[in-house]
C-alpha cells in the first residue's frame, strides 16, 4: 500500500461564532444581514451562514438599542452610556455622535426618508433627531414610565409617531403641532410591542398583560381587544400578498369561514413566553394558526426566564418570519403550509448567536455534513456544516451533557450516545431525531462515551464513581416509540479517580481508559479484564486514543505532555513536548503517522511521530480549546473550546504546494519580463513588475539608474503616475528604508521629491498609514540635511584656502577673464609706477598663466613652482603698493 503524503498544513475556518448575546437587533432592508448587539460590541452577521461580516467596536457599555436606515447605509446605537452614534456602514466609522437622553435609549426607529431618528428612554421622554444635523427637533414627555417601543407611522405622509411605555399606555405623537394627539388606555401592564396595519388605518399593540388591542387611528378609539392568554413580547401584521397570508385564506375558503365585515381583515402573528408562534385574523379575534410545539430549546430550571421569544419581525421581500428566542437563537420560518387540513410552519433555519463553551464534539453522518456539539447546556445541538444552521436539538437530559459519541450502525443507522451530569446515557437516532435508549446505573457524572469500531453493537460508558459500563444495543427496533432501558453487560472498577476519556480498539477486542489518577489502564473487552495499566504521567490523563495501524495508545495530560505506549508491555515508545499548559486531546491523522492536539493554552499543533517534530501550531481560540474530532473519510479538523468558537480545518497541503509552485511560475515569467523591458530601456514597464514581483532590490537598482540621467524626468513620471494608492505606500515604505542608509539615501531622496511633486496634499493623506511612514522619513532626511549643511560650510574654508593660495580665482574675477581676453600689449609693464589698470592686467595676466600652468602639472613640475613663486611676488608687490 502506498504511504499517504504527510500533511504540513491547515487552513483555518471559524465556523461558529458568539455573535448576538441578548437584546436590541435590526434587520437589513433586503433581509441578507442582521445586527445583533453582543456585550458592548456591534457585529453584523450573514443571514445565510451565521458568518461574522464585520466587527464594530463599542464604548465598553452594554448596547440597548439598535436601528438601520431604509437603505442600510447607516446604522443607529445607543447604549449605557447614553451615547447616541451614528455609524456609516460601508466603512464601519461614526460619522456622528451626542448625547440627548438623561437615561439610556431604550429603543430606536428611523423613518422612511432615513433623515429623522426617534429615540425612546429610560428618562420616559421621546426626542426626536436630524440626522444630518445631529441635533433634536421634537422633545416630547409625558411617560410616566420607561418607554419601551417607538415606531414611526409608515405612511411618510403622516407624520405620527407611536410610543408605548410601562405604564401601561401607548401615546401618539403629532410632529407637526409638536403635541400629544391622544393617550390609548387600554393595557394593564408594560407595552412590548407595536405593529400598523397594511392600510395604516389601524395600530395593534401588545403587551405584558396577555391581550392584543386594535386602535382606530382616525378617532383613537379601541376597536377590539384579542385576549392571548400569554405574556407577549412581539407582534407584526402579515400583509396580504404574504406566502402567510395567501396560505391563511386558502384555509378560510376550505373551512367555509366568510367575511362579517365590509373591512378588511387583519392577520397577525403574536410570539410571547410559551415560546409558539400564534397567528390571529382580526374578524371575530379568532386564533387561525397555533404551533402544536415549541421550537425553543428548553432548559430544565423551573425558571421560565430561559423560554420563549423576545420578538418577531417579518422579513423583507416574502422570505418568511424571524422570531428571536431568550437563549439567543434566531429561528427563520419560511413559509406555512396547509395539509391534510392542517396548517404547518416551516422552520427553515436556526441560527444560535451565543454558546456556553463548549466541552465535546463529533462529525455527523455518512458524509460528515453535520457537527453534533456538546455546550454547558442539557441539549446537544447538531449543525449542518454548510449553513451553520442547527438542525435540529437532541433534548431529553436533565444534566448538563459532558460528552457524546456518533456511529453508523451495521444497518445503516446513525446513532448518538451522550453521557451527561444525570448520570445516566442516552441513545439517539439521527433520523428520528428522538432518544431510543436510556443508560441508568452510574452513581456520578458520566464524563466519557465510545462506540465500538468494528461491529457497532455496544459503547462504554465512564463516569466520576471510577467505573466503567459496556452497554449492549441488542434489542433495538426501528420503530420505537419509547426510549428502552438500556442493559449494561459489563462493569468494573477501574480508577482511583474521575474517568476522563475512552477509546475502543480498531478491532473491538480492548477499551483504554484515561483517568485523574494519572495513569491510563487497558482492558479486554467484552468482560474488561485488566491488560496493562500505563504509568509515567505527572498530571491527569485528559485524552486516550488507540493507533490505527500499529499496537500502541496515545495520551494527552496535565503535564503538558503526549505519549505513545506500547501494549505488550506498557513501555513509553515517545513523548512529545511542546504545550505551554495541559494537553486535553490529541487524535491520529494520516494512517498513525502524524497527530494533532490541542490544549488549555488555546494552540492546535500538527505532529509527525517519526521525527517527534512539531510542524505547524496554530493559535485560533482565545481560551482552552476542550473539544477535538477528526472527520474519518475527509480527515477535516474541527476544534472548540471555552470561547464558544468552532474552528473547521481543511487540509491546505496539496493547495500550499500548488499555490508555491503557480507563484513560482509566475515569478519566472515576471523576472523574464523584468529583464526585457531592462534590455528595451522601458522603466516604466520594469518600475510595475518589480513592484508586482515585491524586489525591492531591483526597484532601487531602477530608480538609482534614473536618477543618474537627465531626461529620465518624463520616464519616471510615467512610471510613478502607473502606481495605485497602495503601491505609493509600498514604495514609501522602500523609500524609509533607503533613507536609514547613507550610501542609499541619495535616491531616496530624488524619489522622494518625485512623489511628492506628483501627488497632491490630499492625496498623500488618503494613503493608508502615511503618518507611521512620515515619523520614519523626517528624522533621517534631517540627519542627511544637516550633514550636507556641514559639508557646504566646510567648501568654504577650502575656497578661501585656494583662492589665497591663488590656486582658483574667486568668482567675481572669473567672468572678467571670460569677457577680457588676453592680448600681447596687455602683457608688456608700462612704466615704474603703473596705474590701477596696469596693475588689475599684471594680476590676471599672471593668476591665468598660474591657472594654466597648475592644469599641466603632471608635465613640468619645476616650470610650476617657478610660475608660483613669481604669481606670489608679483601679489604682494600689488598688496604694498595699494
Amino acid at each position: 500500500m502506498a504511504s499517504m503524503a504527510l500533511k504540513k498544513n491547515y487552513r483555518c475556518t471559524p465556523a461558529l461564532q458568539q455573535f448576538y448575546t441578548g437584546g436590541p437587533f435590526a434587520v437589513a432592508s433586503n433581509g441578507s444581514f442582521i445586527v445583533c448587539a453582543c456585550d458592548d460590541a456591534i457585529k453584523i452577521v450573514e443571514s445565510s451562514n451565521a458568518s461574522i461580516r464585520s466587527v464594530i467596536e463599542g464604548d465598553s457599555q452594554a448596547v440597548t438599542a439598535l436601528a438601520l436606515s431604509p437603505d442600510d447605509r447607516l446604522l443607529f446605537s445607543a447604549s449605557h452610556s447614553r451615547q447616541i452614534r451614528v455609524w456609516e456602514l460601508s466603512s464601519l466609522k461614526c460619522i456622528r455622535s451626542w448625547k440627548g437622553h438623561e437615561g439610556p435609549a431604550m429603543g430606536m426607529a428611523c423613518d422612511a426618508s432615513g433623515g429623522v431618528l426617534a429615540t425612546a428612554g429610560a428618562d420616559r421622554k421621546v426626542l426626536v433627531w436630524d440626522v444630518d444635523g445631529g441635533y433634536c427637533t421634537h422633545y416630547f414627555k409625558g411617560h410616566k414610565g420607561v418607554v419601551t417601543s417607538i415606531m414611526f407611522h409608515p405612511d411618510v405622509t403622516r407624520l405620527v409617531l407611536f410610543s408605548g411605555s410601562d405604564d401601561s399606555t401607548v401615546r401618539v405623537w403629532d410632529l407637526m403641532s409638536k403635541k400629544c394627539v391622544a393617550t390609548l388606555e387600554r393595557h394593564f401592564s408594560a407595552v412590548t410591542s407595536l405593529a400598523v396595519s397594511e392600510d395604516g388605518g389601524t395600530l395593534l399593540s401588545a403587551g405584558r398583560d396577555k391581550v392584543v388591542n386594535l386602535w382606530d387611528l382616525h378617532d383613537y378609539s379601541c376597536k377590539m381587544t384579542v385576549p392571548t392568554y400569554e405574556v407577549l413580547e412581539g407582534i407584526c401584521v402579515l400583509h396580504s400578498k404574504s406566502p402567510f397570508a395567501s396560505t391563511l385564506d386558502s384555509y378560510k375558503r376550505q373551512k367555509g369561514r366568510k367575511k362579517k365585515s365590509e373591512s378588511p381583515a387583519i392577520y397577525f402573528v403574536t410570539v410571547g413566553e410559551r415560546g409558539i408562534v400564534r397567528i390571529w385574523n382580526s374578524e371575530g379575534a379568532v386564533c387561525l394558526f397555533e404551533q402544536q410545539s415549541s421550537d425553543v430549546t428548553i432548559s430544565s430550571d423551573s425558571d421560565d426566564s430561559r423560554r420563549g421569544f423576545t420578538a418577531a419581525t417579518i422579513l423583507p421581500s416574502d422570505q418568511g418570519l424571524l422570531c428571536v428566542t431568550v437563549d439567543q437563537q434566531f429561528l427563520f420560518y419560511s413559509t406555512l403550509m396547509y395539509s391534510h387540513e392542517m396548517l404547518k410552519l416551516m422552520l427553515s433555519k436556526r441560527l444560535v448567536g451565543y454558546n456556553e463553551e463548549i466541552v465535546d464534539m463529533k462529525f455527523l453522518g455518512e458524509e460528515e455534513q453535520f457537527l453534533a456539539v456538546a455546550t454547558n447546556l442539557e441539549q446537544v445541538q447538531v449543525y449542518d456544516l454548510a449553513s451553520m444552521s442547527c438542525s435540529y436539538v437532541l433534548s431529553g437530559h436533565t444534566g448538563i451533557v459532558l460528552c457524546l459519541d456518533t456511529c453508523i450502525s451495521s444497518s445503516g443507522r446513525t446513532f448518538v450516545v451522550t453521557g451527561s451530569k444525570d448520570n445516566s446515557v442516552r441513545l439517539w437516532e439521527s433520523e428520528s431525531r428522538c432518544c431510543i435508549g436510556v443508560g441508568t446505573g452510574h452513581t456520578g457524572a458520566v464524563g466519557a462515551v465510545t462506540f465500538s469500531k468494528k461491529s457497532r453493537n455496544f459503547f462504554i460508558s465512564g463516569s466520576s464513581d471510577r467505573t466503567l459500563k459496556v452497554w449492549s444495543l441488542d434489542g433495538l427496533y426501528q420503530d420505537t416509540e419509547q426510549p428502552i432501558s438500556l442493559k449494561a453487560k459489563a462493569i468494573v472498577a477501574a480508577h482511583d479517580k474521575d474517568i476522563n476519556s475512552l477509546a475502543v480498539a480498531p478491532n473491538d477486542s480492548l477499551v483504554c481508559s484515561g483517568s485523574q489518577d494519572r495513569t491510563a489502564c487497558v482492558w479486554r473487552l467484552p468482560d474488561l479484564v485488566s491488560v496493562v495499566v500505563l504509568k509515567g504521567h505527572k498530571r491527569g490523563v485528559w485524552s486516550v486514543e488507540f493507533s490505527p495501524v500499529d499496537q500502541c495508545v496515545m495520551t494527552a495530560s496535565g503535564d503538558k505532555t503526549i505519549k505513545i505506549w506500547a501494549i505488550s508491555d506498557g513501555s513509553c515508545l515517545k513523548t512529545f513536548e511542546g504545550h505551554t499548559s495541559s494537553v486535553l486531546r490529541a487524535s491520529f491523522l494520516t494512517r498513525g503517522t502524524q497527530l494533532v492536539s490541542c490544549g488549555a493554552d488555546g494552540l492546535v499543533k500538527l505532529w509527525t511521530i517519526k521525527t517527534n517534530e512539531c510542524i505547524a501550531t496554530y493559535d485560533q481560540h482565545e481560551d482552552k480549546v476542550w473539544a477535538l474530532t477528526v472527520g474519518k473519510k475527509t480527515e477535516i479538523l474541527a476544534t472548540g473550546g471555552s470561547d464558544a468558537v468552532v474552528n473547521l480545518w481543511h487540509d491546505s497541503t496539496v493547495s500550499d504546494k500548488e499555490e508555491a509552485f503557480r507563484k513560482e511560475e509566475e515569478g519566472v515569467l515576471k523576472g523574464q519580463e523584468l529583464e526585457n523591458a531592462l534590455s528595451d530601456a522601458d522603466y516604466t514597464k520594469a518600475i510595475q513588475i518589480a513592484f508586482e514581483l515585491r524586489r525591492p532590490r531591483k526597484l532601487f537598482e531602477l530608480f538609482s539608474e534614473l536618477s543618474r540621467k537627465r531626461e529620465a524626468a518624463d520616464q519616471i513620471e510615467k512610471a510613478l503616475h502607473a502606481l495605485g494608492k497602495e503601491e505609493f505606500r509600498l514604495l514609501l515604505e522602500y523609500v524609509r528604508e533607503w533613507n536609514t542608509k547613507p550610501k542609499l539615501c541619495h535616491v531616496a531622496q530624488f524619489v522622494l521629491f518625485r512623489v511628492f511633486s506628483i501627488l497632491s496634499p490630499t492625496e498623500i493623506n488618503e494613503i493608508r498609514g502615511i503618518g507611521e511612514l512620515l515619523e520614519g522619513l523626517i528624522p533621517y532626511s534631517q540627519r542627511h540635511f544637516s550633514r550636507i549643511d556641514r559639508l557646504i560650510r566646510g567648501t568654504y574654508l577650502l575656497d578661501y584656502t585656494l583662492t589665497g593660495m591663488s590656486v582658483i580665482e574667486p568668482e567675481t574675477n572669473a567672468g572678467k577673464i571670460k569677457d577680457e581676453p588676453e592680448t600681447p600689449l596687455e602683457a608688456k609693464d608700462s612704466g615704474d609706477q603703473p596705474s590701477q589698470e596696469n596693475v588689475d592686467d599684471d594680476q590676471v595676466k599672471e593668476k591665468t598663466p598660474s591657472k594654466k600652468r597648475k592644469s599641466h602639472k603632471s608635465k613640468d613640475g619645476g616650470a610650476q613652482k617657478k610660475a608660483k613663486e613669481t604669481a606670489y611676488t608679483k601679489i604682494s608687490a600689488v598688496s604694498l603698493q595699494a
